[in-house]
Formats: structure tokens, sequence, C-alpha cells
């Protein structure tokens, strides 16, 4: 498991595409489709990404790509964005950083991509965001819950982030268990970089007494007996952790040899139970066959997922994956990928007919916070936040999916404070292809 880590201006008019009417997926009216800037011709757009298609994070990771393609594919059939189709291109890093940046380089260099979507991995994107941000290139919707690609739009101003951060994360888990387990003797075993570090700046805020101790792991030390048994040790009774799914395996099994049976709650990043049952039967060699050790685990929810299946998102993208799809099932990390192409859609159309670079930037901005889709809670895009979604539920995980516990909470990272979420959840549009009008500026 060697290098696992976390899981994601012109004129004004023409900055903001200069578009006539409403951005919607059929073709455009009232203008021309022009060749406006890089990777964007009469007839496409080319966009680019990196995962890891193939190497020890190739699991669960390499199905989202297959996702973006399907809703991509199934949109294209139904007219695109104003008439020109999306090409998706995207390579195979296996989650190495030095292959990120040669991927990145061909994308960029070769292939002349008009943006960045989706690129996965804090420590591999983190090798390329200053290239995206110096080549001029939309890095868009990261994969990865980092900090670094919303917090700070001075440094990354064409970097967004997409999913919850992990430090807002973190806090909505920490207030959960100071309300629901103020008595718990809370132990924290955590990724020994930003993700760990995001993750426990947040739930501090909330438990920062409660807790007994913090074990971190290395990515590709697959040991992990001294911090499994030094969190049974100070006596921790309730461990959350900030983990990739291999080490939700890896500690579910070695607290099973050790005798350990603490109450667990893994973060979104490291708790899907299909994958880590997988897992689980693969390290211990059949010895554990499912998901069965994360029956009553807690976790985070930001998207609907496929056990929900009376979701009508989830009914729509079932129906993505069987016309448009390739082989196998509809699995959580595929939702990922076709929620994400859902939001990208929706900056493609509010980026104009005739979109340019610096517009998809500025669309973004000025509009993103506003859009609905997939995820539970609104966006928080603006000139001086380009971070993802800001809520998330409590869940339960029940067999191979999760019942909800706590309904969706919302905040933003600092000492921004928790707050219900009021909004009610958006139904997909007809085809699952949003209409974003085209933002004017």
């Amino acid at each position: 498991m060697t290098a696992i880590a976390a899981a994601t201006v012109a004129s004004t008019l023409a900055a903001c595409g200069g578009g006539d009417d409403g951005g919607g997926s059929s073709s455009a009216e009232g203008g021309e489709n022009e060749a406006s800037d890089t990777g964007v011709t009469a007839d496409s757009i080319k966009l680019g990404a990196h995962y890891p298609l193939t190497g020890v994070a190739a699991p669960g990771y390499s199905e989202i790509p297959t996702g973006v393609k399907a809703y991509f594919d199934c949109l294209n059939q139904e007219g695109g964005v104003y008439g020109r189709d999306i090409e998706f291109i995207f390579k195979d890093d296996a989650y190495n950083p030095s292959q990120t940046s040669q991927v990145t380089n061909e994308l960029v260099l070769e292939e002349e991509i008009f943006a960045m979507m989706s690129g996965l991995g804090t420590p591999t994107h983190s090798a390329v965001v200053d290239f995206l941000n110096d080549e001029g290139v939309p890095d868009l919707f990261v994969s990865s819950g980092s900090l670094m690609w919303g917090d700070d739009p001075e440094t990354y101003p064409m970097s967004f982030g997409w999913q919850t951060d992990y430090e807002s994360e973190g806090k909505i888990i920490g207030e959960y268990i100071a309300n629901e387990f103020p008595d718990a003797k809370v132990g924290l075993f955590l990724q020994d970089d930003d993700f760990g570090e995001d993750g426990e700046s947040g739930i501090r805020q909330y438990i920062d007494d409660q807790i007994v101790a913090a074990e971190r792991y290395t990515p590709g030390n697959t040991n992990v007996g001294p911090q499994i048994a030094a969190l049974k040790a100070a006596g921790a009774d309730f461990v959350v952790g900030f983990n990739v799914p291999s080490y939700t395996a890896l500690s579910q099994l070695t607290a099973l040899q050790l005798g350990y049976d603490p109450q667990w709650f893994y973060s979104n990043v490291g708790s899907d139970p299909n994958l880590v049952g997988g897992l689980l039967n693969r390290f211990s060699e059949g010895k554990v066959t499912d998901a069965a050790l994360l029956d009553g685990a807690l976790t985070t929810g930001y998207l609907p997922t496929v056990d929900m299946t009376d979701n009508p998102w989830i009914t729509e993208f079932s129906r993505i994956w069987d016309e448009c799809g390739g082989e196998g099932e509809l699995t959580n990390y595929r939702v990922y990928g076709m929620s994400q192409a859902y939001t990208m859609t929706q900056a493609l159309q509010a980026a104009g007919q005739n979109p340019t670079r610096e517009g998809l930037v500025e669309a973004v901005e000025a509009v993103g916070s506003e859009w609905e889709g997939p995820v539970f809670a609104p966006f928080r895009y603006s000139e001086d936040s380009h971070m993802g979604t800001s809520g998330m539920t409590i869940e339960r995980v029940v067999g191979n999916g999760s019942e909800e516990v706590q309904p969706v909470r919302i905040t933003d990272i600092g000492d921004a404070e928790i707050e219900e979420f009021g909004g009610e959840a958006a139904t997909p549009p007809a085809n699952a292809i949003p209409d974003e009008e085209a933002y004017e500026g």
C-alpha cells in the first residue's frame, strides 16, 4: 500500500463567456460557437484529469473517472453544452506525485485542455497546483478536502475545492461527539499529513478536553499495530479515524487481533463499506469476508449513496450508468464522479456560449454558491473563497449502506459556527442535466 493517501481577465464580456442566452445543454441560440480559448472549438470542450488508475490506490478511486465519463457521454447525446461535446481525457498517475507532474504536463502542453477537473489526491495534486495556476489553467473541483484548493484564492486563483473540507468535517464530528458522547474518552487515528492535521484541527475545537491520545500513521507503512495498541493503552473508548479506506481495514483487523472494541467513527474518505469489505477480505486472506466489522461505526456524508435506492439522484445516476457507463455496477465512487460532472456542467453553462478560461473562473466565483445538485449543502464559492460544499450528515454504517443519525449541518473553516441546514434537498432536472444561465458579469 505504498503511497496511499487521502482521497477531492480580458474584457468583462469576454471574460464572462459572452453568452446571449441561458447556458442550457442544447445548441446555442443567437450566435455562433467559436474557438474562444485553448481547448475550445466550435464543436467541443476538452477537459483533463489525473487519477490512480493503477497501483495500490486504484481500488475505488479508479472508478471516479468512469462515472465522470458516463455522465459526459450521456450529456453529449443530449447536445452537450451549447452544442459542444465534452471531451474528457484522464490519465494514470498511479498516485505518484512525480507521475502526476508528468501527466499534467501532457494534458496542458500536449493535449491543450481547457481546464483541469477532478484531479485526485492531496499529495498528488499538490505537485501540480502551482503549475496549473502559473499556466492560467482552471483547476476545478479537486478531488480532495485539503484547504489548499479553496482557502487561498489570492495564491491559487484558478483552483477550487468541491467536497467538504477536512477541517469543517472535523468540526461537525467534534460537535456531534460533544453532544452525544460527552463522557467518551476519544482517541484519534490520523494520516500524517494535512488530511489528518485539518481533521484534528476541526475536531479539537469541540472536544479537545475529551481527547486522550492522537496516533498518526505514515501512508505506505502498513503496520498500524503500535498506533492501535497506544489508543487502547490510553483508554480510548471512542476512536475517530481521518484515514483512507486501506487504513480503515488495517485498523479494524489490528483492533480485532488486540481484542480492542471502541466505538469507531471514520471520516467520509475512509468509510465506504463495499470497498472496505473487499480490502478486509484481501488483507485477511479470506478470514474476514465482508464489512461486518464496520457495522455500527459512525461516518459522515455529503452525497447520496447507492444504497439509497429511492433517492432521485441515485435513480438518475443508475440510468446514466446503464445507458452510458462501462462494465460493473454503479458504485459510490462513480456517483462521486457523476456528481462532479454535474457541477462542471453547471460551470460550463454559466461561462457562456463562447467560454474563456478566465470567464469560467469568474462565473464559478460569481454564481457557484447558488448552484444546487446532488451535494447535500451549498457551495461556498466567491471571490474570497474557493471552498466546496459546506455541510455533512452523520450516519451509521449498517451492512453495505448507512442510516442517517443527524441531518445536514453546515459550517466553514476557522471559528465559523455550525448551523442546521434549513434548505431542502434538490431534485434532479430532466435527464439530470442542469440549465444554468450564462453569467454576464
